[in-house]
């Protein structure tokens, strides 16, 4: 339980002596009038707050988020033998509200289509249904949402963490830049600057990449190959817009970024290379050398054996005149399979291979 700061405290001191009403000073009436008492006390915490907004002490966000501890079960003289069960304004209906996306305890109005919805991901995925016109098909912005509903009272409000009305909080996160609220604090949500949207994980975990454009895990501040922007673009097997996306991403050795789970599913089908660039998207080398021991263990028919192929290599990107093999060629410069063949010689001039054609 969480102590009250020091102005409601005194006011709820002075409260208790003037009325005398559910306050009794005895242990055995005070559990007689738990109840009476507890209700009479809530009502005062939210009259307590409503005039102290209609005075414009408590104006900003600022003065919000530091009297974001009051609750309805204090530690104050009066009320002292509470239980750790009384509900809080912080706590009121907390993991009761919300959608599958997030846990609040409110909707928003989308300023584009004036509709209520339950999170900005609740609307795109009904506005870019294919029930819907394609022409009319739109996402919410975010930065332009002006007014809340709140999920208790339903009174319709301007953007804030704490209801006008009831003084319930709307969600234990709050962001005022994304206009974004969030119940559940174990996500460690924190706002980037730079990238301009909310993310999770802890800011002390993170850093920003100016050359990436985006955040980036402190563990691959020296390590990642910067890209030019390799968030700002859909993902390559499912095709969700990746920088703002809610599912985990993670970064291939090429830079290239893509859904955790989408690597995992192209590896159920015995996919490993980039879908963009065609990069190896791991360490492959046990994987070369089975493909050694297939290649050695399978022999070419004779017509086959003296025939010579050019190859491309994905990863490294060199050319090589290798002995053609039906299983894979491998690249003599990086002993990588990830290879493709190439017609003619490479370095031959266009002349000569002109040449070779008219002949």
């Amino acid at each position: 339980m969480m102590n009250f700061p020091s102005p409601y405290v005194n006011s709820t001191k002075k409260f208790s002596k003037n009325t005398q009403l559910g306050f009794c000073t005895t242990k055995r009436s005070l559990q007689r009038e738990t109840t009476v008492s507890f209700y009479i006390f809530s009502c005062f915490n939210f009259q307590v707050i409503k005039k102290r907004k209609r005075k414009g002490k408590i104006g900003n966000l600022e003065r919000m988020e530091s009297e974001s501890e009051v609750s309805l079960c204090s530690q104050s003289s009066g009320i002292s033998e509470f239980s750790d069960d009384d509900v809080s304004l912080m706590e009121l209906g907390s993991g009761n509200y919300g959608c599958s996306h997030y846990k609040r305890r409110c909707n928003i109005r989308a300023p584009c289509c004036n509709e209520i919805f339950d999170c900005r991901h609740c609307h795109n995925e009904a506005k870019n249904s294919l029930d819907i016109n394609l022409l009319e098909r739109h996402d919410l912005p975010r930065q332009e949402v002006v007014k809340v509903i709140c999920s208790l009272c339903d009174t319709e409000q301007d953007v804030q963490q704490y209801c006008i009305n009831c003084g319930v909080c709307m969600g234990k996160y709050f962001c005022a830049k994304c206009k974004f609220f969030d119940d559940d604090t174990s996500k460690n949500q924190f706002h980037c600057d730079e990238c301009g949207i909310c993310r999770t994980g802890g800011k002390e975990n993170f850093f920003h990449c100016k050359k990436c454009e985006c955040c980036y895990s402190k563990v691959m501040e020296n390590k990642h190959h910067c890209l030019d922007r390799p968030l700002h673009h859909d993902c390559p097997v499912c095709f969700e817009y990746m920088f703002d996306t809610t599912k985990g991403i993670t970064i291939l050795r090429c830079g290239h970024t893509m859904h955790y789970k989408c690597v995992k599913e192209m590896e159920k089908h015995c996919r490993y290379s980039c879908p963009i660039c065609s990069k190896s998207i791991g360490d492959m080398t046990r994987h070369w050398e089975k493909l050694d021991q297939v290649v050695a263990s399978t022999p070419m028919p004779e017509t086959y054996q003296n025939k010579m192929v050019w190859i491309l290599c994905n990863d490294c990107g060199a050319n090589s005149l290798v002995q053609f093999h039906i299983v894979g060629h491998k690249c003599q410069s990086c002993k990588s399979y990830n290879t493709r063949q190439i017609q003619g010689d490479p370095t031959a001039s266009c002349e000569s291979s002109v040449t070779e054609i008219v002949r």
